[in-house]
């Protein structure tokens, strides 16, 4: 049954920022739906850690790439959960580092998918379910954005830094689009951050580069998530908040 609950929807959230995103959202009085690609273990232990908590929570397997399991995915929250009132786009990938004229096209395509597309169709079918027009309760949406789509990631993932940029683009519009529907959206860019995107050793290379000389925790990560999504900022819409060490 419906609780007067927020209710939380995370893409991705089985893993690295999205599960630590969950957990910490379940310590904070949030219900929580956690979407999951393939780790199903992953995100039974998410939803664990939820209940735990004191929070209720479920573990919704779908690729959020595609609009059928989107659909799916919303719909079983409004059934279980009760109407969403905020989301966490946490879903993302980079594909192997390579040089632009090496990348492979398939690569290219599931970047952009899952990067660019994929939180435009989840907006897309979650904004008439959290809308004050539609008769939802507003709330809150955070997409995740990173430190890459200002550095470009030279020799590494262009591509991946051109869709993080798309993000940054798309809070600001999406917040001024739905400013007078009592959605807020912003977004967080996480600088060097210790999950398992990165391919072996790169964390250790690029470490030292970082002001701080560390890489940050997904919980660090999370922390942001968190303060965006509550009423303590109520009055912030359209904003970046880089979460990189002064990197």
């Amino acid at each position: 049954m419906p609780s007067n609950a927020p209710v939380l929807v995370i893409a991705g959230g089985s893993r690295g920022i999205g599960a630590a995103t969950a957990r910490l959202a379940g310590e904070r009085g949030y219900d929580v739906a956690v979407n999951y690609r393939r780790d199903a273990n992953a995100a039974q232990a998410v939803v664990a850690a939820v209940k735990q908590a004191g929070g209720r929570a479920i573990a919704i397997q779908g690729d959020m790439a595609r609009e059928a399991d989107i659909a799916a995915m919303v719909a079983t929250v409004e059934r279980e959960l009760g109407r969403p009132t905020h989301f966490v786009h946490s879903s993302g990938l980079t594909g192997p580092n390579s040089r632009v004229e090496a990348v492979a096209s398939e690569t290219l395509r599931e970047v952009l998918d899952l990067n660019v597309l994929s939180p435009l169709l989840c907006a897309r079918a979650l904004i008439p379910l959290m809308s004050t027009r539609r008769g939802g309760r507003g709330g809150a949406i955070v997409l995740l954005s990173s430190a890459a789509a200002t550095i470009g990631s030279a020799g590494e993932y262009v591509w991946y830094a051109a869709s993080k940029a798309a993000v940054d683009t798309m809070t600001l519009g999406l917040a001024r689009e739905l400013a007078a529907e009592g959605i807020r959206v912003n977004a967080v860019a996480p600088g060097l951050i210790a999950t398992d995107i990165h391919p072996p050793g790169r964390i250790e290379r690029v470490a030292p580069t970082v002001p701080m000389a560390r890489a940050g925790t997904a919980e660090e990560v999370a922390e942001a998530i968190l303060l965006l999504l509550s009423d303590q900022a109520s009055y912030v819409t359209g904003t970046l908040v880089r979460v990189g060490g002064g990197r």
